[in-house]
């Protein structure tokens, strides 16, 4: 039986994760700062910890450990990342975690280490066009990202490759393209676009308003957390290390995303638009590599996965009320 250490388990993803790798047949040890939110942990064992204190990151080791799965992050959505106020926590944190996790499985001689890098790593240059955005992987130099997250990003992926070289360890790098679905964060501020969508047209009377940050044309595709955690697999048993684009080309606006959320409820709302962070103007997934390496491509739709995702959140608002 092959064991696993999921960080960031208590979280989105990391959550996902954890129950798919036991459907593998994986021994699964979670760890983060929390236990998840809104279900029971899949985990065997579940460690509620500081990632950023090496101790604790190499107590995880004891007993022995194949594979690991590197998800933990200090992050949220576009209004906790991009107003520049939480940049300096958002890069220490993050590389405590990313430094202490590789000395460690150095130490202990893990074969492999998978890190989820972020779309956000492209330069601004190359998304400022709404319907043509460029995030094909080799892309991404001469770097510019748009945020200090992006920033500390990219520097990771470099940090890993290089422990690849000097170490022999095995590497794996995936940026992941605005992952979502069901037992994600819906309020608070670090939710990320369809969530917050889905939780603004559930909380929404028929015939109501709801509003979008900006004029709503920035553009962006989303990919469903089923999808993601197939191919974050997928890529950890292949030959091939990344880094790679894990996510959909399904290209909308935000003002279409939220028409969809629209239908998918039965509700017709309109859209008022707001001053708010946007990011950049335009991102899309560029699959091509993914596709060539891995023979991957998405199976769940972008309307799918939004009507599981605010069916979902309508039912976790209508269970607190």
């Amino acid at each position: 039986m092959k064991r696993a250490i999921v960080t960031g388990a208590g979280g989105f993803i990391g959550g996902h994760l954890v129950v798919f790798l036991k459907k593998q047949g994986y021994y699964v040890k979670g760890v983060d700062l929390k236990l998840p939110e809104f279900s029971r942990s899949g985990a065997d064992d579940f460690v509620v910890g500081d990632l950023r204190d090496p101790a604790l990151v190499e107590s995880l080791f004891e007993g022995g450990i194949d594979e690991v799965y590197q998800l933990a992050a200090d992050m949220g959505g576009a209004g906790y990342l991009f107003t520049g106020d939480n940049d300096a926590d958002v890069m220490h944190n993050s590389a405590l975690i990313n430094l202490n996790v590789l000395k460690s499985s150095v130490n202990h001689g893990v074969k492999r280490v998978f890190y989820s890098s972020s779309a956000c790593v492209y330069p601004e240059y190359n998304q400022m066009d709404s319907d043509n955005p460029n995030c094909v992987e080799e892309s991404v130099y001469p770097a510019q990202p748009d945020s200090e997250y992006g920033w500390e990003k990219l520097f990771s992926e470099r940090l890993y490759f290089s422990f690849m070289r000097n170490y022999s360890i095995d590497v794996k790098v995936a940026r992941f393209h605005n992952i979502f679905g069901p037992q994600g964060t819906y309020d608070g501020g670090k939710e990320k676009v369809p969530a917050a969508l889905a939780r603004k047209v559930a909380m929404t009377a028929d015939g109501g308003e709801i509003e979008v940050w900006g004029d709503g044309e920035q553009t962006r595709s989303f990919l469903f957390i089923d999808d993601c955690v197939q191919a974050v697999y997928q890529l950890m048993q292949s030959d091939f290390s990344g880094p790679v684009n894990i996510g959909s080309e399904e290209l909308v606006s935000i003002n279409q995303l939220a028409k969809i959320c629209m239908s998918v409820a039965g509700k017709k709302l309109t859209i008022r638009h707001v001053d708010g962070p946007q990011g950049v103007r335009g991102r899309n997934s560029d699959n091509r590599l993914i596709e060539e390496k891995l023979n991957w491509t998405p199976k769940v739709s972008l309307e799918e996965g939004i009507k599981r995702t605010y069916e979902w959140i309508n039912a976790a608002i209508n269970a607190t009320r």
